[in-house]
């Protein structure tokens, strides 16, 4: 729920600070937004222009008043039916250079709108790939998709709708008020006396629609959510049979988001009759007041006339002003939350100086603690809540390296829910080295930690005796291949999921490493071949096909560092023979240093070395034979796989011991 209480903070109408920081996106594009607000000052100018000819047209021809004058008599001619073609001929003019201002500054703005929102997307997307991991598990995708999308566009109507309406009606009211005045002002102050009741059921309706619309965004939030999660599932409900159930309950969900929308249109459906009425009010005064001083010859017939239009004209833009102040209030709290996100740093970030490892890669844990924030502490900010067990945010290393060597755990241990406890470990270059354990043990974490994901809480990770956070990011993680347990296919050929734009592997590398992963027949039987579009993440594809391209993946790049990753445990049992020579093969290079997260034991028992995890701790380190020997916790997981194979169906022989092991997965 935690997606909806965000999108309950509608924040302010304006706030100066973002705003200023919004106006900075404009920069770039200056002189297009320069000439998109000379264009609405001149369209402002030419709008008010049109009353005042009413006014020279009835007071100089229809109506003649002796003494009356105007700006364009040295331009008109005496005849009336010449002087009115005149200034009939100038009002057709003023109107099409109105629409030509307005194209010009709808066009500027709409495009300049359009290069903003373009600037702004690719702003939000690079700083998403450049956020640790650990952010990720704290934010959901589809709030993350919402800023780069909904929030995106509420910011674009914005600049492109509401910031020109804004100018434009303020400018086109400034000028009424100014030519009222000029004209007659003690009859613009009665066309005014409106205005305190219309500023009144102003802010009646901007109140009843800023609660509308806050729920009407929750229960959008609610919809979204309620539709992700059981569009997702809806495999689960059709077996169960709860599509009735859960199609009540959206029904409920649904409901709200319509009386939301109910109680906005009501407002609206009060508020603009109530304009109406009180602009007509103000209208039929100036017509009282006015033609009486018309019958007594104090104010001309065309003033009168031309304050009936402008005073028409005059509560237009209020009302328009009102309905832009949802415009101007949604845009503030989506720049609110998107600057709140371009805000957030990453905690996983490069070294000013970085260090590049000269030897053949041996890999060091030296007493490595890494934990996640369990209860609040001392100093933690006020109501910031603790993570539960389910949601864990790792806690933030300490910005030098800190070695721990024979330091007890500390203190406040149960502050803080610990993954791993004082890991030591080594793997010489070239070793295949096997982790096993049970679930939650920490074998994925150690792969997440040398990647560098997270950052360790203390101790250090080090690769030829530099510690990974000296190293840039970009070099520390090419020198891995990883082959993960879900495999993830993008919405591409098969060619760009194997080669995910790495230009300098070769066609016939690229080739040569699906062959070896027995995977090329497949590739090849596809109507488009290695030029096949995949569905979003490989959906025609079955498991152990995506496991095997992810493998052609981690092959044709050659990594000198490989990590496998539960990667054989979601696999048949044909598909793990397939796989198996591949696994022989890509662990088998010369020099290559090969890393197992165990989950079958032909991979394990091959291994130069085997860490047993429990705990977070390091509890055994031995090849496939010593560590039976022991008879410890890895003799006791061999047994339970030993008991399980007697269940299964014999392996195909020529191996050593081939038995399948049954460890959990992280």
């Amino acid at each position: 729920m935690a997606g909806i209480h965000e999108e309950e903070a509608l924040g302010k109408a304006y706030d100066s600070r973002l705003m200023k920081r919004l106006l900075g996106y404009l920069r770039p594009y200056k002189w297009q937004v320069a000439f998109a607000l000379s264009t609405i000052v001149l369209k402002a100018a030419a709008d008010v222009m049109g009353p005042l000819l009413t006014k020279i047209a009835v007071d100089k021809y229809l109506a003649q008043k002796a003494g009356v004058h105007s700006f364009l008599d040295r331009w008109l001619s005496a005849s009336p039916l010449t002087g009115i073609a005149q200034l009939g001929g100038f009002y057709v003019f003023l109107l099409g250079f109105s629409f030509f201002l307005e194209f010009a500054q709808t066009y500027y703005m709409q495009w300049t709108g359009q290069k903003v929102m373009f600037d702004l997307r690719s702003q939000i997307f690079r700083h998403l790939q450049q956020m640790h991991i650990g952010f990720f598990d704290r934010n959901p995708v589809g709030r993350l998709v919402t800023r780069v999308t909904t929030d995106v566009d509420a910011l674009n109507e914005l600049f492109t709708a509401g910031v020109v309406s804004i100018i434009e009606d303020i400018f086109v009211l400034a000028g009424i008020v100014i030519i009222m005045l000029r004209m007659k002002w003690w009859l613009a102050l009665i066309a005014f006396a409106a205005l305190p009741l219309i500023f009144i059921a102003t802010s009646f309706f901007r109140r009843a629609v800023r609660d509308s619309y806050r729920r009407i965004r929750v229960a959008i939030a609610r919809i979204n959510a309620y539709l992700q999660e059981h569009v997702s599932g809806i495999v689960v409900l059709q077996l169960f049979n709860r599509e009735k159930r859960a199609y009540e309950k959206f029904e409920k969900i649904n409901a709200t988001h319509m009386d939301a929308f109910k109680d906005a249109i009501m407002a609206h459906a009060i508020y603009y009759p109530v304009v109406e009425i009180l602009s007509s009010g103000a209208i039929a005064a100036v017509i009282w007041f006015g033609g009486g001083a018309v019958l007594r010859n104090t104010v001309t017939l065309g003033v009168l006339v031309a304050f009936m239009q402008y005073a028409q004209r005059f509560f237009r833009p209020i009302q328009d002003l009102s309905e832009k102040y949802n415009i101007l209030q949604s845009a503030m709290a989506s720049a609110e939350r998107i600057f709140k996100l371009l805000d957030t740093s990453s905690e996983i970030i490069n070294p000013a100086h970085p260090k590049s490892p000269a030897g053949p890669g041996r890999i060091e844990f030296d007493h490595v603690w890494f934990a996640y924030r369990k209860v609040p502490r001392d100093g933690d900010k006020p109501g910031e809540p603790a993570a539960s067990a389910g949601s864990r945010e790792p806690v933030a290393r300490a910005k030098q390296p800190e070695r721990l060597s024979g330091v007890a755990e500390p203190s406040n241990k149960d502050d803080w829910d610990w993954v791993l406890r004082d890991v030591s470990f080594a793997i010489e270059p070239g070793e295949t080295v096997a982790v096993v354990g049970h679930t939650g043990a920490g074998k994925t974490t150690l792969s997440s930690l040398l990647l560098r994901f997270y950052d360790v809480k203390r101790g250090a990770i080090r690769i030829d005796g530099v510690d990974i956070r000296e190293m840039d990011l970009t070099d520390l993680r090419r020198r891995f291949g990883v082959v993960l347990q879900d495999p993830f296919l993008f919405t591409a050929t098969v060619e760009q999921n194997i080669r995910l734009g790495s230009d300098w592997i070769a066609q016939e590398r690229l080739e040569r490493a699906a062959e070896e992963v027995n995977i090329a027949d497949f590739i090849r039987a596809l109507p488009a071949g290695f030029a096949e579009p995949m569905q979003e993440r490989g959906a025609t594809l079955s498991t152990g096909q995506k496991q095997l391209i992810s493998f052609a993946r981690a092959l044709a790049h050659d990594p000198k560092i490989l990590i496998l990753d539960e990667a054989t445990s979601s696999v048949d049992t044909e598909t793990e023979f397939r796989v198996r020579d591949a696994l022989s093969r890509m662990i088998g290079v010369e020099g290559r240093t090969s890393i197992v997260v165990a989950h079958r034991l032909s991979t394990i028992q091959r291994a130069d070395k085997i860490i047993v995890m429990h705990k977070g701790q390091v509890r055994e380190i031995g090849s496939h034979q010593q560590l039976l020997a022991q008879r410890g916790i890895y003799w006791k997981l061999y047994q339970l796989q030993y008991k399980d194979q007697e269940l299964s169906l014999p392996l195909p022989s020529g191996g050593q011991n081939e038995e399948r092991f049954v460890g959990a997965d992280d």
